[in-house]
């Protein structure tokens, strides 16, 4: 038997009368979900709005809070890079609008219309930078749109990533990042977490990098080109979820005794996918053109369950609008996977020998335009399951299905494989 795994990330909206899946027409999803088992998942916990990385994390079936190390790490795997452990500390990070060197925010994500492009010539112009203390340098990758990995190192000098973050937005848990509802428009100083020299080094040299990157953005011909044209600057760089080293995992197909493949569209699931032993399929980049991109991840998804027992699939879609409170656009984006990836899955798959399950990494709510504790939809199916009778795959439908309510993330893939193997012997 196959298996396919598909996380549509961010779609949901919590428990909500006007939701973009209870809105959105999804004859496919609807499918699936009338002949499934449904439920509610918290992904990490109640209580816990999490990022994405802790979230697919915790979904892969890995307790984040006992075997994680952060994003950062991970989304530097992601982007083809290796940390030199010990001696480097790794972010996630983000180009962003200040206003002037007094580090005031305008807009977190420069306005969300960041070519990739623009951001590779931006990100060349840090990368290799000497931060002029501990022997320190900085490393920097520009990945999707505004999104980056930065690498903090030193050539002599140990380096702690027990440190917070410059981003606002999400404060830090130990080595989980929780996106809060309330903030200061200002980049944060980056601060050691513990007493060590080695955090105390890590955090002096993150607010050295911060204040260089200003200074070297704020002119870069990329950003004169932008603002002539009324864009807002990309003329600083947040750093949030850092880590000095990579996570200890069983690998999944160990773990799991199946061989799984993974297609995800951005750096961190990416790096997950590495971690645990995934084969991962290259895909292009998103783009506007979501029909072609959708037939692209289905063309490869086919290929993959040719070779694999289980892939798992990663599709980014809605979370974008739901960041941009734009609920019209959030319910475009969940049609547009309906219709493009899994009408056409179904069209392509033999349902009498394949099992789906299909979530979300994580809600982010239209009203809130950040990511909640809200718990996220689940439905499960495999050939000779008995049904909920659910007749739409949303928030408050899959409430009252049998699968009842998950408490973390991390429990549902070793209970559906499980299921899978009871009903294969």
């Amino acid at each position: 038997m196959k298996f396919i795994y598909l996380v549509i990330d961010g779609a949901p909206d919590g428990l909500r009368d006007e939701t973009a899946l209870s809105k959105a027409d999804t004859p496919a999803l609807d499918y699936i979900a009338s002949l499934s088992r449904c439920g509610l998942m918290y992904t990490i916990s109640r209580g816990i709005a999490p990022e994405s990385d802790s979230a697919v994390f915790s979904i892969l079936g890995y307790d984040p809070e006992k075997s994680y190390t952060g994003r950062g790490p991970i989304e530097a795997l992601g982007a083809g890079l290796r940390l030199k452990e010990g001696y480097e500390v790794a972010f996630r990070a983000n180009f962003a609008t200040v206003k002037d060197a007094s580090l005031e925010l305008i807009d977190r994500r420069c306005g969300r219309d960041l070519k990739t492009e623009e951001a590779l010539e931006l990100a060349k112009a840090l990368d290799g930078l000497e931060l002029g203390k501990y022997e320190a340098y900085a490393r920097v990758v520009a990945t999707v749109g505004h999104r980056a990995v930065v690498i903090i190192g030193s050539r002599k000098y140990n380096l702690s990533g027990n440190v917070s973050n410059t981003d606002p937005a999400y404060e830090k848990k130990g080595y989980i990042s929780i996106a809060l509802k309330n903030y200061q428009m200002r980049v944060n100083e980056c601060k050691p977490l513990d007493e060590s020299l080695e955090a105390a080094r890590a955090a002096e040299l993150a607010n050295i990098f911060t204040r260089k990157s200003f200074e070297i953005l704020d002119k870069h011909p990329v950003n004169i080109a932008r603002e002539s044209k009324e864009k807002l600057k990309a003329n600083v760089i947040l750093l949030r979820d850092s880590g000095d080293k990579l996570p200890n995992v069983k690998p999944i197909n160990e773990r799991f005794g199946l061989s799984f493949s993974a297609i995800a569209e951005m750096p961190v699931e990416k790096g997950i996918a590495r971690l645990l032993g995934m084969a991962v399929a290259e895909v292009p980049p998103p783009t506007p053109n979501k029909e072609k991109d959708y037939r692209q991840r289905l063309e490869t998804t086919l290929k993959l369950l040719k070779k694999y027992d289980a892939v798992y699939v990663h599709l980014k879609g809605p979370d974008e609008p739901g960041h941009d409170g734009d609920l019209e656009g959030k319910i475009k984006a969940i049609e547009l996977i309906d219709r493009y990836y899994v009408s056409s899955l179904l069209d392509n798959i033999d349902l009498e020998n394949t099992a789906l399950l299909i979530t979300s990494d994580h809600s982010t709510p239209w009203t809130l335009k950040a990511h909640s504790d809200d718990p996220v939809p689940v439905l499960f199916y495999r050939p000779g399951i008995k049904s909920d009778g659910i007749k739409q795959f949303c928030e408050k439908a899959c409430a009252n299905g049998s699968l009842g309510v998950i408490e973390h993330g991390w429990q549902l893939l070793p209970r559906v494989i499980e299921e899978l193997k009871s009903l294969k012997k």
